[in-house]
C-alpha cells in the first residue's frame, strides 16, 4: 500500500491505523512530500515506511518514489493499493477495490466516493473525465480519484506517473492504452474535501493546470 501525504500529521495515523486493520500484514508505505507538521514521524509512530525528500515534488513525483522504493523491494507485492492520507478510519472501506482485482474483476479498480463532501463547480472535475476520453476512450466514473487497486503490473506500465495533480489522468490514460481493465466502484470514503473558498479555488486551478499538462504529454 501507498499512501500520498503531505502535511496530514492529524490525519495520517488513523489512515494507517484503519489501513492496517482491514488488510493486516500488508506493508505500507508514505509516500510524504516534505511535509512540515510531523506527518513522517506520526506514519512512521503508526508503523508505516516513509519515502520523503527534503522539497516537494509533487503527488505524482513523490509518489513515483515510493512505487519505485515498493518495486524494489524484497518480494513486491502481487497487488497496489494507492490512497490520500486524509482517508481516516474511512480508509478500511478500500477493501472493496482490493477484492475486485483479486476476483479478476478488473486490473484497476478506482474508487468513487459515496457521498460527495465540499468541491467547486465542476470545471476540473470536467476537464479530466473528457481529456481521460478523448486520450483513450474511457468513460471514467471518478477520473480524478487518487484511491486505486492495481495489478503490480499495471503499476509497472504506469510508472513515472504524470507531474502533480496530473497523476490520476495520467495513470488512466496509459493503463487503458495498455490495454488493462479499469473499474469504478463506489466507497464509502470520507477525506478533506476544500470548498468554494479562495484557497479552493486556488487549488482547483493547480489541478487544471496539471490535468491539462497530462493531457498534452499524451497526444500521441
Amino acid at each position: 500500500m501507498i499512501v500520498a501525504a503531505r502535511n496530514e500529521a492529524d490525519r495520517i495515523g488513523e489512515t494507517v491505523a484503519a489501513l492496517r486493520g482491514a488488510l493486516p500484514g500488508s506493508a505500507i508505505w508514505v509516500a510524504d512530500d516534505a511535509s512540515g507538521d510531523g506527518t513522517a514521524e506520526v506514519a512512521m509512530a503508526a508503523g508505516a515506511r516513509v519515502v520523503s525528500r527534503g522539497r516537494s515534488h509533487g503527488k505524482g513525483g513523490n509518489v513515483t518514489a515510493t512505487a519505485e522504493a515498493v518495486l524494489s523491494d524484497e518480494g513486491p507485492p502481487q497487488l497496489v493499493l494507492l490512497c490520500d492520507a486524509d482517508l481516516g478510519a474511512s480508509a478500511a472501506s478500500l477493501t472493496t477495490l482490493v477484492a475486485a482485482v483479486e476476483a479478476g474483476e478488473c486490473d484497476l479498480a478506482v474508487a468513487a466516493f459515496g457521498r460527495r463532501v465540499g468541491g467547486g463547480f465542476g470545471l476540473a472535475l470536467g476537464f479530466a473525465r473528457w481529456a481521460i476520453r478523448r486520450r483513450c476512450g474511457f468513460e471514467a466514473k471518478a477520473p480524478i480519484s487518487g484511491q486505486r487497486a492495481m495489478r503490480v503490473e499495471v503499476l509497472r506500465a504506469t510508472l513515472p506517473f504524470a507531474r502533480g495533480y496530473g497523476m490520476e489522468i495520467g495513470m488512466t490514460i496509459d493503463a487503458v492504452r495498455a490495454g488493462y481493465r479499469v473499474g469504478g466502484y463506489e466507497c464509502d470514503l470520507t477525506h478533506r474535501a476544500s470548498g468554494r473558498t479562495l484557497r479552493g479555488f486556488l487549488h482547483r486551478g493547480r489541478q487544471l493546470l496539471d490535468f491539462a499538462r497530462a493531457y498534452r504529454a499524451r497526444s500521441t
